[in-house]
């Protein structure tokens, strides 16, 4: 349909403006506000040489307290690491990077690294519905938590009958664990060997009251989510593993660990992230869902994985949002090679990469289910959303299920036998390592019929050739951008480092959440092409959001001009070509209104959106706003 609709040059011409613009004005240049400062003030991760107890350990804790003025607040004794915060100084927070150099030079440390922000991969929910909704639309057999053939519900029925449930814990923004579907099925982990209530650490793990996970934010036992993305992310792991449109509920074939890092903005930080990935491998996980990420490669972040490794967990992160190319711009933790860690990019009903997604031909190794998912959210509600976000928690629910059956099975082998059962498709060749997208039933009749095998591959998680840039100048394209989240848009809520001008977007009603700029290279026109141009154009990188019908779409934009946008937008063209816009300025001051029509330019092989009688006060509007653009 798509590469019918334009006929003419002057139709290419008018589809350059409003999608650049509109990216413009969602994604306030989030990256280049983080090169510098998107670490915690004053707060450094330190892994010594010498275990604790040792003299060495001992010299350089008291140096650390009477010299530094460092102020220890949280160990792990397994990886031999130490956060530390520093204390203000006379004129402010301490220098984090020059208090990093210093410690590094330490002869007792083996590295130091700031503790870096991590951000969920957050995304927009499509469509609200009510529990009556829920399961009225259960009744007249009318969803499903993806259209995708996943061959989960096949899988069911043949379970095994009688076996301990898998945990899996969800790494997030916590759980509505009053939900519904979660009390009904008794699908959330209960701590066995804690008394809730007691104020007592009956299990000695050095968390009072973790009866049901914890919440690493506040330091309390109540992991409740006040974002969404976590609820959302948990509905789908259960859902992979059973019906949960099903009244009455059956009990839950596996467990929900929330712990909660993120925030009600959906940040967190890289020691909360060590602790929470400490905490589940610990405590009886032996699945991590990580639908979240950011910065660049941290040494502390690969020395938990690599703990969670010995512990023969499955480690499933999100690849990203960013349409980005992680072989060539590695995001994090996605990126980290190890043995049992799986890299999940989103695809639609059609086994397609979708369009927001991270690809990868050598570090993302498979595709997953991730637009338009039904999941749970807070207060009993239920919902669709988009992102590898959503992707993730398919292959963590499937990892569960296949645990369920043979659970002496570890980690590696595990991802070796999800790799080995995928369903091929032609449109991911080349986009993620198998080619293909998880299939469930495949995957846990393999699980049934392999002979567990106890060998592990030796993996250190080695810095050695690691790019060990600053976290923030690499965050660009990375599933950590993403900082605002489901119920903080849908409440205008928010506030912290991920707070931005997105606050004016929930003033239009549109059910959108900030992606970050793409940074895109921009391929230049020769230079009689230019000089032809009707319209000046002008550079500009980011993806954008839009309303067709009730479905919320992503596409990404290079250029600019009054008569239209450049874009990527196959997504666009299988839900119509007709589309309307809103559009808010760059400084989030000003809005206009647009319709555009999807077309295709078979010169320049891309497509666009053509204004549709566009009034003369929205072109006045993006000339002011194109003026401190470059011009291309």
């Amino acid at each position: 349909m798509g590469r019918t609709l334009v006929d003419s040059k002057q139709s290419l011409m008018a589809a350059f403006i409003f999608f650049a613009l509109c990216a413009f004005a969602l994604v306030p240049s989030q990256a280049t506000a983080q090169v510098t400062n998107d670490f915690v003030p004053g707060e450094v991760i330190v892994k010594l040489k010498s275990q604790p107890s040792s003299s060495g350990a001992q010299r350089f804790m008291g140096k650390a307290t009477s010299l530094k003025g460092l102020q220890l607040r949280r160990s792990w004794s397994g990886i031999n690491m130490h956060k530390f915060a520093a204390k203000p100084t006379a004129s402010g927070s301490p220098d984090v990077q020059a208090l990093v150099r210093e410690l590094q030079a330490d002869p007792e440390v083996e590295f130091a690294e700031p503790n870096y922000y991590v951000r969920a991969q957050s995304s927009g929910v499509e469509r609200e519905i009510t529990a009556q909704e829920f399961q009225t639309m259960a009744v007249e057999g009318v969803m499903s938590q993806t259209n995708a053939h996943i061959a989960a519900e096949a899988a069911w029925s043949i379970l095994t009958p009688g076996q301990d449930a898998i945990v899996v814990a969800i790494i997030d923004t916590g759980l509505d664990y009053n939900h519904s579907v979660f009390v009904n099925s008794s699908a959330v982990w209960q701590n066995p060997l804690e008394v809730a209530g007691n104020g007592i650490d009956d299990d000695g793990n050095g968390y009072v009251d973790d009866v049901r996970g914890w919440n690493f934010v506040a330091n309390s036992a109540s992991p409740m989510d006040d974002d969404g993305h976590g609820t959302h992310v948990a509905g789908i792991v259960l859902g992979v593993t059973q019906n949960i449109q099903a009244n009455p509920i059956s009990q839950a074939n596996i467990k929900i660990m929330p712990l909660k890092f993120l925030d009600g903005s959906g940040v967190g930080t890289t020691s909360d992230a060590i602790e929470a990935i400490y905490y589940a491998s610990n405590n009886g996980a032996k699945v991590l869902n990580n639908s979240w990420g950011g910065g660049g490669y941290s040494q502390a972040l690969v020395d938990a994985i690599n703990y969670a490794y010995t512990k023969k967990v499955v480690f499933v992160a999100a690849a990203g949002n960013a349409a980005n190319n992680n072989d060539a711009n590695p995001t994090y933790p996605a990126n980290y090679a190890f043995p049992n860690l799986i890299s999940v990019a989103a695809t639609n009903d059609w086994d397609s990469l979708a369009s927001f997604s991270n690809f990868g031909q050598s570090s993302v190794h498979m595709g997953s289910p991730g637009v338009s998912i039904l999941s749970t959210l807070p207060n009993n509600t239920y919902g669709y959303a988009n992102g590898t976000s959503m992707a993730t928690p398919f292959v963590s629910g499937l990892a569960a299920l296949m645990l369920r059956e043979s659970p002496t099975m570890n980690g590696y082998q595990i991802k070796q036998l999800i790799l080995s059962a995928i369903d091929a498709s032609s449109a991911l060749t080349a986009r993620v390592s198998t080619s293909g997208r998880l299939n469930v039933l495949t995957s846990v009749q393999k699980a049934q019929t392999t002979d567990p095998d106890p060998t592990m591959p030796a993996y250190t998680g080695s810095s050695a050739g690691a790019e060990r840039a600053p976290a923030a100048a690499q965050m660009a394209g990375g599933c950590g951008l993403v900082g605002r989240s489901i119920l903080e848009l849908r409440n205008g809520g928010g506030s912290g480092p991920s707070a931005t001008p997105m606050r004016n977007l929930a003033f239009f009603g549109l059910l959108m959440v900030l992606m970050a700029p793409v940074l895109i290279s921009i391929l230049l026109r020769k230079e009689g092409a230019r000089n032809n141009r009707r319209y000046d154009r002008f550079q500009i990188a980011s993806d954008v959001r839009v309303r067709v019908g009730d479905r919320e779409l992503v596409g990404q934009v290079s250029s600019i001009s009054l008569g239209g946008v450049q874009l990527n937008a196959d997504a666009w063209l299988e839900h119509g070509g007709i589309v309307t816009m809103q559009i808010v300025s760059p400084d989030g001051q000003d809005a206009i209104k647009v319709e555009g029509k999807v077309v295709w330019c078979e010169e320049q092989k891309r497509y666009g959106v053509a204004f549709q009688n566009a009034e003369e006060g929205a072109l006045a509007a993006i000339s002011r706003w194109t003026q401190g653009l470059l011009k291309i």
